[in-house]
């Protein structure tokens, strides 16, 4: 069953997914629940088409596909929650999931690393920990006559 919740989704300040562009579908689900777990159609499916999406940029599409190509399936990222026995919560839960995943796909680069050279300072603690190290074992061996 396909049906659409409106609700959009905010992934950052500047990018919200309209609820158009997600489509919902429902079905039963394993787990919690008692006897409503054979009847009630709790387990969510979320699916957005990220490849036709209007609202990304053309270099967030980009990062987007290349940072989730491997769980986008022809364009459309699919994320299923059945972690709560009540609908409205496991809608909530894959909203939230998508947000996070895509905030982070399309969050820019870290800057590269600076190598850096250990201090004087933290290479002389290193040795000094050693040569106590050293030390303490020394003083478990056996004297020697």
């Amino acid at each position: 069953m396909l049906s659409s919740d409106g609700s959009d989704v905010r992934v950052s300040a500047g990018l919200v997914i309209p609820a158009a562009e997600l489509s919902w579908r429902f079905s039963r689900s394993s787990g919690p629940g008692g006897q409503g777990v054979n009847t009630a159609d709790s387990r969510v499916e979320l699916m957005w088409d990220a490849a036709a999406s209007t609202v990304l940029s053309r270099v967030q599409r980009e990062r987007l596909i290349e940072r989730l190509g491997d769980r986008l399936v022809g364009g459309v990222l699919t994320i299923a929650a059945s972690e709560h026995r009540a609908q409205l919560r496991n809608r909530d839960a894959a909203r939230a999931r998508l947000a996070a995943l895509v905030a982070e796909a399309v969050a820019p680069p870290a800057p590269p690393r600076r190598a850096t050279k250990p201090t004087r300072g933290s290479r002389e603690r290193r040795l000094q920990a050693k040569q106590r190290r050293t030390d303490v074992k020394r003083m478990r061996q056996r004297p020697t006559d």
